[in-house]
């Protein structure tokens, strides 16, 4: 199973004076399983993207197959596919509207044609699966922090029981304890339920420390698509369009040019330690 886009591209306010083209010609393949992440600076494209995945946003031209299916056939379910791509919003508030967060959680799989008690009980699996306490589950989503709301909001799509779970930017706002937490809550759930992940993202640590492959978006193109170790290799592209390596990137190229023979490039906190430890093993 997959996700492919051939040539896809998005036109906002098409044929006004205000139109701008936010995606240029993707053509992009997602395997079954994979943990993606994309960044790319403001107006880059990435939310559009996204939104193209399970048909929110349609393309103005070019096709977007899942499972070998073209999702713009007239005939094909597209609210059933958004059950199998899950998209969590950056502003969970967006996402809750129930009077309490176990009937919130519950609102995906009853709209999927599930009965109460099957709905219940996928809620209860979903609630669990992210880690909020059970005695949260019956109060108002709106009473929690913003890391418990955008627990609640992954819940929410997990409870449909989705193949594909999109995050777009998950940790916006949240101190490092946070941040970790539903990182390590997301990868987690990618090992156990073997899920496709895509995480949207403005942090290089975030997407190098969690995700296998790396797609780089500007002006609405792919401008990179690798690991992370392949991607950041081009720091300086990317410091050209605006983006980064992570922070211990250009600690251990600066170590380097003072003479420290760390070999190798890291992007990880785990990587430099070991590569620092190795160069100094060597004296």
């Amino acid at each position: 199973m997959s996700i492919i886009l051939d040539k896809v591209s998005y036109v906002y306010s098409e044929k006004t004076a205000y139109e701008i083209q936010a995606l240029k010609n993707i053509s992009l393949k997602i395997q079954d399983g994979e943990f993606i992440g994309i960044i790319g600076h403001t107006g880059s494209g990435k939310s559009t993207l996204i939104q193209h995945l399970n048909g929110l946003m349609r393309a103005s031209s070019g096709g977007i197959y899942y499972n070998g299916q073209d999702i713009y056939d007239e005939d094909y379910n597209r609210k059933e596919l958004r059950g199998k791509v899950g998209l969590v919003f950056q502003y969970p508030e967006h996402q809750l509207f129930e009077t309490t967060i176990f009937a919130d959680v519950c609102f995906g799989p009853k709209n999927q044609g599930f009965s109460r008690k099957e709905s219940e009980l996928k809620a209860f699996s979903a609630l669990r699966s992210v880690g909020l306490p059970e005695d949260y589950w019956y109060r108002s989503p709106f009473e929690l922090s913003g890391g418990q709301k955008r627990r609640v909001a992954i819940a929410g799509v997990l409870a449909m029981d989705p193949e594909v779970l999109v995050l777009d930017e998950p940790t916006a706002g949240l101190d490092p304890k946070g941040r970790n937490e539903i990182l390590d809550q997301v990868a987690r759930l990618q090992r156990e339920r073997n899920i496709t992940i895509i995480l949207v993202s403005h942090s290089m640590e975030d997407v190098a420390n969690y995700v296998d492959r790396l797609i780089v978006m500007n002006q609405g193109s792919i401008l990179f698509d690798g690991t992370p170790k392949e991607v950041f290799a081009h720091y300086q592209e990317l410091e050209a369009v605006g983006l980064a390596a992570p922070q211990v990137t250009y600690l251990m190229h600066d170590l380097s040019q003072y003479g420290i023979p760390v070999c190798g490039m890291a992007t990880t906190m785990e990587e430099a330690k070991q590569l620092i430890l190795q160069a100094f093993a060597k004296k």
